[in-house]
């Protein structure tokens, strides 16, 4: 019965932690997509770790002054339902992240081909006409960015539209880079005679900061970029060099 009274008293105080807790709104795809997942996994995190704590101060407690301590009588019914119930938690965890590791969002080499064939054409792909292709090069120790259909190039600064399918094709000059933005969900790793692809697409316009966490020299830790997310019409105008869009 005690057991049984904590048990209910763990899945309160989890049921309060879980709904005290509010998850910021994510600022992208990719973003979100995490956040989905690992409060899917606290929520099966939480009522374990608080169940098994209860059950180890109640025995701490019940049986601290057993002296005569009994083997662990046999029990097949508790056996085969714990037994059931970690196959059913694994099965969902193993489901959650596979659905978002899956997703083109996350897993980089699924756009891929779709990404080169609309590079080679120069044309976007009729399921996403507000698709923007850019390429990317990592060096040591910097980022440079080249936008399709335009003449503009920056360096450490990957400029973006709000609102759009976005691929950045990134490949390397030296050695292994790492581009990581942390507030958009993104990390992607950058290999030397290799393409891989960043999918993402950012709701709010704003600057976010990116970095390269695979290390790469001496000059790792200054190996910095922008993130520069602009609404629709301010992107535009930056692609044709307009000075407004510049502020």
């Amino acid at each position: 019965m005690r057991l049984r009274r904590g048990g209910m008293v763990a899945c309160l105080l989890c049921t309060v932690v879980i709904a005290a807790i509010e998850p910021a709104a994510a600022q992208s795809v990719n973003k979100r997509l995490i956040d989905q997942l690992n409060f899917q996994l606290i929520y099966v995190a939480l009522p374990l770790t608080l169940f098994v704590e209860v059950i180890l101060i109640y025995a701490v407690v019940r049986f601290r002054n057993n002296d005569d301590p009994l083997p662990t009588a046999e029990d097949p019914a508790l056996e085969i339902t714990w037994t059931i119930a970690t196959a059913i938690i694994l099965l969902f965890v193993g489901f959650a992240a596979y659905t978002v590791l899956t997703s083109p969002y996350i897993t980089p080499n699924q756009p891929g081909d779709q990404v080169n064939q609309m590079a080679a054409n120069g044309t976007n792909n009729s399921s996403a006409p507000d698709a923007v292709i850019v390429e990317g090069l990592a060096y040591q120790w910097g980022w440079q960015f080249e936008y399709q259909n335009s003449n503009r190039t920056t360096q450490d600064e990957l400029v973006i539209p709000a609102n759009s399918e976005v691929y950045v094709r990134m490949t390397s000059a030296d050695v292994i880079h790492s581009l990581f933005v942390p507030e958009l969900g993104v990390k992607q790793d950058v290999f030397p005679s290799r393409t891989t692809v960043v999918h993402t697409r950012v709701y709010e316009p704003g600057t976010y900061r990116g970095y390269c966490t695979e290390f790469c020299g001496a000059g790792h830790a200054r190996m910095r970029t922008t993130v520069r997310v602009l609404p629709q019409d301010e992107y535009q105008q930056w692609l044709r060099g307009n000075a407004t869009a510049e502020k």
